[in-house]
């Protein structure tokens, strides 16, 4: 992680990030983040992901959409802190979960299926200690059970 301590409108753009992460399960796109943070062009929004991409204090998982993760995370007193993402067993683990998952939606006969495998690999992230991860887990099942 970079010691350069965010700026105010990037620790904004962090805690956009975190927050959307934490409601949704998957990153925001960055015309998500254009309107969330009234910003005037994606463009901008690219720079701005980039500068904190540089710094360290995001990063992108692939080069696939909505694949950013936070870094540092931003608490309450505006200051960055590291993040849980910097485990990279952590991050590898509930990387391997989510493939499993996005493997048995393409081979699953029903949905019912999809959803106990869901819930196994969620609990077993509870059990793990890794919490947040266990929920993005299930808001994805949730997203895939609705048809999202």
């Amino acid at each position: 992680m970079s010691n350069i301590r965010p700026t105010k409108k990037q620790r904004e753009l962090l805690s956009f990030i975190e927050q959307f992460i934490n409601e949704h399960g998957y990153s925001p796109s960055y015309r998500e983040v254009m309107n969330g943070l009234n910003y005037n062009s994606v463009a901008t929004v690219a720079l701005h992901i980039n500068n904190l991409i540089a710094r360290g204090h995001l990063r992108k998982r692939d080069h696939s959409a909505r694949s950013l993760e936070v870094v540092t995370r931003v608490d309450a007193g505006g200051s960055a802190t590291a993040g849980p993402s910097d485990d990279g067993h952590e991050n590898w683990l509930f990387d391997r979960m989510t493939d499993h998952l996005e493997g048995r939606v393409r081979s699953a006969k029903t949905v019912e299926e999809v959803i106990a495998d869901g819930q196994i690999l969620a609990e077993a992230l509870v059990l793990l200690g890794y919490g947040d991860q266990a929920r993005s887990l299930q808001r994805q099942v949730e997203a895939y059970a609705a048809g999202d």
